[in-house]
């Protein structure tokens, strides 16, 4: 009999439809039914330590000092932590001005490797395989999403995957001005003994998700969710995380 694997589950946050969220990757976990899930809109240290592997959909929300030390604890002990969208922002939204994301706990910036700056207005945007090898995106792209293209600071040590290149204003945000580079889209990142696992695509919004700075926002947006290649990576990433030999 297949070993229970206990799973860890955060959506939570602002700006963003983190009902549609939560159901979609619920309904991707329960394709697996070794996965019990523990559902979260924080990060709480017991949750954590009872973990063996942790997915999370989050924007603005960080750990406090005792979560990031749960956290430290589950990489020691091997722990996978397959991280989407915006898991690694911290954001100060005020209407009529720029965005301020303020750093992110060096801890946590640490176990990401990345933390998100800015990005244009939603719409398409192309994602290149990086020919890493790397069976997470043996047979991936390169493939065009509509999404919010993000646009981070990386720190050393990542392997990326999947990069979007970008040139040019970000005119809501702080960081306004970008020169033509690429940018991590999906990476992995060795943390202690165990993984983080980055896909930055996934964004979602309905139409009362920017509350207080806009009652009714003018669109539903849907984001990568229905497009073929993310929901493969996201399947493969929820496998890699429950450390399956084929995602090694």
């Amino acid at each position: 009999m297949s070993k229970r694997i206990a799973v860890l589950l955060i959506v939570g946050g602002r700006w963003h439809d983190m009902d549609h969220a939560r159901l979609e990757l619920l309904t991707f976990l329960a394709e697996h039914d070794r996965l019990r899930v523990t559902v979260r809109e924080t990060y709480e240290a017991d949750d954590i330590r009872n973990a063996a592997m942790i997915l999370s959909y989050t924007c603005d929300v960080v750990p406090d000092d005792t979560a990031l030390a749960a956290l430290g604890d589950f990489f020691d002990k091997g722990g996978r932590w397959f991280a989407l969208h915006g898991t690694n922002s911290r954001m100060i939204v005020e209407a009529d001005k720029a965005v301020v994301c303020p750093p992110l706990p060096q801890a946590m910036l640490d176990m990401l490797g990345s933390q998100f700056a800015a990005h244009p207005a939603p719409g398409t945007f192309k994602v290149e395989p990086t020919g890493s090898g790397h069976p997470l995106i043996d047979g991936i792209g390169p493939f065009r999403v509509s999404d919010e293209q993000y646009l981070q600071h990386h720190l050393p040590g990542n392997e990326v995957l999947l990069t979007t290149r970008f040139e040019g204003p970000t005119p809501l945000f702080e960081v306004s001005d970008w020169p033509e580079t690429d940018h991590q889209v999906m990476y992995l990142r060795k943390v202690g003994k165990g993984m983080v696992l980055y896909l930055t695509l996934g964004h979602t919004r309905g139409r009362y998700d920017m509350r207080p700075i806009t009652e009714d926002y003018p669109f539903v947006e849907r984001g990568s969710w229905p497009h073929p290649d993310f929901r493969e990576l996201l399947r493969r990433g929820i496998c890699w995380a429950m450390k399956d030999p084929r995602y090694a």
